[in-house]
């Protein structure tokens, strides 16, 4: 995760079984800009190595911006770096998405970002390279980390109901030190659609590579038919 991330572990906590326990390295970050986000993953593999000497049994890259900076193929390079490092199996956020999207069968989306325009491009060149149309985007501006995580989960609430539309047939959030998980249910009971956050889909490819089949209410549909 990243180093200036303050929003994903606690997240996670309130999510999962009580029985599966989270352990984290930090990667070094403080502004989601593009050089700082290519950087981030050059302390990769110690990092896993140092998560693996835990016997941790999966490794996530829960960091969205990093896992899908260079577009398409580059969330599987990354998995594949972790994977050689550690001897564990990985995944990142942003494959973690795309699988989800597919889980639940959807093409369109519409994607809200904490970043500014430029990062939010670059995220919907890569959902749009997987074979995703993305119908709406819109971001936040936001290049401060430490900012993102100092927002409450009404400035997810709020911008996810300003770029729904009816061709979209999910809402993607991105960004996981944006809090998302508490506004998830509350969203989807109002559009009437999937509401996806890259926490959220974090968890869920996690639990799956675990064999964790029970539902988890509360934070979604992609939660409650794990």
């Amino acid at each position: 995760m990243p180093s200036s991330n303050t929003t994903i572990e606690p997240e996670f906590y309130r999510t999962l079984p009580p029985h599966v326990t989270l352990h984290a390295a930090r990667l070094y970050l403080t502004q989601i800009a593009t050089d700082s986000i290519e950087n981030i993953v050059g302390d990769i593999e110690a990092q896993a190595r140092n998560l693996a000497s835990a016997d941790v049994d999966v490794l996530v890259l829960g960091a969205t911006a990093p896992s899908f900076l260079k577009g398409l193929g580059y969330d599987v390079e990354i998995t594949r770096r972790i994977e050689l490092a550690s001897g564990k199996p990985a995944t990142t956020t942003s494959t973690a998405l795309v699988n989800a999207l597919k889980e639940l069968g959807i093409s369109r989306v519409a994607l809200g970002a904490a970043y500014d325009d430029h990062v939010n491009s670059i995220a919907r060149s890569f959902l749009q390279a997987n074979g995703f149309e993305v119908v709406r985007t819109k971001g936040l501006g936001l290049v401060d980390n430490l900012v993102v995580g100092r927002l409450d989960g009404t400035s997810a609430l709020e911008l996810a109901r300003d770029i729904d539309s009816p061709q979209a047939q999910a809402i993607v959030l991105a960004c996981t030190n944006w809090k998302t998980m508490d506004v998830l249910e509350q969203l989807e009971q109002e559009l009437g659609k999937p509401v996806l956050s890259t926490t959220q889909v974090s968890i869920w490819a996690a639990l799956r590579m675990l064999g964790e089949t029970d539902a988890i209410p509360g934070y979604g549909r992609l939660l409650r038919q794990i």
